[in-house]
């Protein structure tokens, strides 16, 4: 017996790229298109008329952009929201606001179709058909550390993976700690472009100096380095010092950067001065490589049920027996802290 279809509102100024995402996704078995809107207001009607699972939402709009609306309707109506943006650092904003994931636009100069965007799109309509989205909001106090420049000493390396809800996730840990911190280096899933414009807008939010990683970058103190958009990353030691590798190669596990690519690489070379962290996503990526950096001694950490946008990643990591300590988003840092002291 066929499952029951996820119905989706379709909400974009353009009459006709909202009615060719309608017909786009519609086509799909498992997706249902109950409505269209042509502004927050209309859309604000249609959803209490349509009740929609998840709603696709244009960020530049007229009476009202989308970004507004989210901080609006969040709080008395929450919906997965997957938010359809031109290439631009605003979609940051949407996910801060209570977007779970964006689709970049149709740009045919950069190679992408809009057969392409649409296939993408009811990916992450489905991906987002399942998140919890009855947002907590996590404040994360100010947290003074005795002693935190021997961090970089104590600990070499930290690596975080992460999915759908990991960019604000990764924000509210990052923002904790101090700019003392050992080498950081991250893999979250993201498109090309996207991830150059998040490392920057962390760079400008937290202590520690993030920045999109390139080939051959040293692992640094102080210093977080993201996975580029459309390559792999993964580490390599010469004498005492890390050295990142990003290339291109074939999606691991569905994705290109691939957390299992990072982690595995780690692997070889990780004690318990490493530290492994999995968190918000779906699927299974990062599971098996934080795995082997556990069975050599690292110490790892996976994001917990209740806080996780969707409980993918994380939940497999946790069944295979590769997270040492499950924690809610909120009290990672002080976790990372207490493994960063060897505690």
């Amino acid at each position: 017996m066929q499952g029951r279809k996820t119905k989706v509102l379709v909400v974009d100024d353009s009459l006709l790229f909202r009615e060719t995402l309608a017909k786009g996704i519609a086509k799909d078995a498992s997706i249902e298109v109950v409505g269209t809107a042509a502004d927050p207001f209309e859309a604000r009607d249609k959803i209490l008329e349509f009740e929609p699972d998840v709603m696709t939402l244009d960020v530049e709009m007229p009476k009202m952009n989308g970004i507004e609306f989210l901080r609006r309707l969040m709080p008395q109506y929450p919906i997965p929201v997957v938010v359809v943006s031109a290439v631009d650092g605003v979609v940051f904003d949407a996910l801060d606001a209570g977007a779970v994931d964006f689709v970049a636009k149709p740009d045919y100069k950069a190679g992408r179709s809009v057969d392409l965007v649409i296939n993408e799109l009811i990916l992450k309509v489905k991906i987002a058909s399942t998140a919890k989205v009855n947002h907590f909001k996590i404040n994360i106090e100010d947290k003074k550390v005795v002693n935190s420049s021997s961090f970089g000493k104590r600990n070499k390396l930290i690596v975080i993976g992460a999915s759908t809800g990991g960019t604000e996730a990764i924000d509210s840990i990052l923002k904790s700690l101090p700019k003392e911190m050992p080498g950081m280096l991250i893999v979250q899933h993201m498109p090309p472009v996207f991830t150059k414009l998040y490392a920057d807008r962390l760079n400008n939010s937290c202590a520690l100096e993030v920045r999109e990683a390139k080939n051959r970058d040293k692992v640094e103190q102080g210093t977080v380095l993201i996975a580029p958009g459309d390559q792999h990353m993964r580490i390599k030691r010469i004498s005492n010092d890390y050295y990142v590798e990003c290339f291109k190669g074939e999606k691991v596990n569905g994705h290109c950067p691939s957390v299992d690519v990072l982690f595995e690489s780690v692997a070889p070379y990780a004690d318990k001065n490493f530290i492994g962290i999995i968190l918000t996503g779906m699927g299974a990526d990062g599971a098996r490589g934080l795995l082997a950096m556990r069975l050599k001694g690292a110490r790892t950490i996976g994001q917990d049920e209740k806080t996780s946008i969707v409980y993918g990643m994380p939940k497999v990591a946790y069944t295979i027996g590769a997270v040492e300590k499950q924690s809610a988003l909120e009290n990672i840092p002080s976790l990372i802290y207490s493994m960063v002291a060897g505690r």
